[in-house]
């Protein structure tokens, strides 16, 4: 049996209204080893940005019922924050600015040659593995340590610096139970006392914030010994 493509886990949406283009774009990309999913207005790939998982987007700026601009602004504000390759027939400096303000990655102008497009996405991608390194994930729930964002099921989550410093040891070493003298000197960088109730209360307000509206529960505490943050297995 054939050696799988190492892009073979790699999956990209499109988001075109032009049937030929994106048929096009579809083809060319699923036979140079990509998953690829096609929306054909901008509410359904909306839709598909919220609810799959992507490691690059490619998105046309004009487009049905929410244009990419409104697109990637509403994905950004969900904390998708895959790699963004626009593609219009717009060749004005100021909507390449308005692009790559609201988060865009890269930006092609129609008409384009296919090589330069997949050549394009294979470099984001490749900056999205670096990204990747530093994004944190357990379950729904991530933390991304460069941009110091946290979400759960797509939702932000603002944090104070101590409780993302916790949430990052936590998400750190999942499924190891922490001592509270550990979490003591690695975020409040102190001796642990046993009279101060300080690290019981920021489990308190990070649980309030990342488990109380969310299912399943992973901060679990460890009578006697510590915390631990896990996806529990069912009973």
């Amino acid at each position: 049996m054939a050696a799988a493509s190492p892009q073979a886990a790699m999956k990209i949406l499109i988001v075109e209204d032009e049937a030929k283009t994106g048929d096009y774009l579809k083809q060319g990309l699923s036979e140079s080893g990509f998953v690829v999913d096609l929306a054909r207005d901008g509410v359904d790939g909306l839709h598909l940005a919220l609810s799959e998982t992507y490691d690059l987007a490619v998105l046309d700026v004009m487009l049905p019922r929410l244009d990419g601009w409104q697109l990637l602004e509403a994905m950004r504000k969900a904390g998708k924050d895959m790699p963004v390759l626009f593609l219009t027939a717009r060749d004005q400096v100021s909507d390449r600015v308005k692009g790559l303000e609201l988060g865009a990655d890269d930006y092609l102008v129609k008409p384009f040659a296919f090589a330069e497009l997949l050549a394009r996405a294979r470099t984001l991608l490749r900056r999205g593995k670096v990204k990747e390194a530093e994004l944190l994930r357990v379950a729904d729930l991530e933390l991304d340590r460069l941009r110091r964002r946290v979400s759960r099921g797509g939702r932000r989550i603002d944090l104070t610096a101590k409780e993302f410093a916790l949430l990052e040891l936590l998400m750190r070493r999942q499924g190891e139970v922490l001592p509270r003298s550990l979490i003591a000197s690695q975020v409040w960088d102190m001796n642990f006392d046993s009279d101060t109730n300080v690290i019981e209360v920021a489990v308190r307000r990070l649980r309030a914030k990342v488990d109380d509206d969310f299912e399943p529960k992973l901060i679990r505490t460890v009578r006697g010994m510590g915390y631990v943050l896990e996806v529990a297995e069912p009973e």
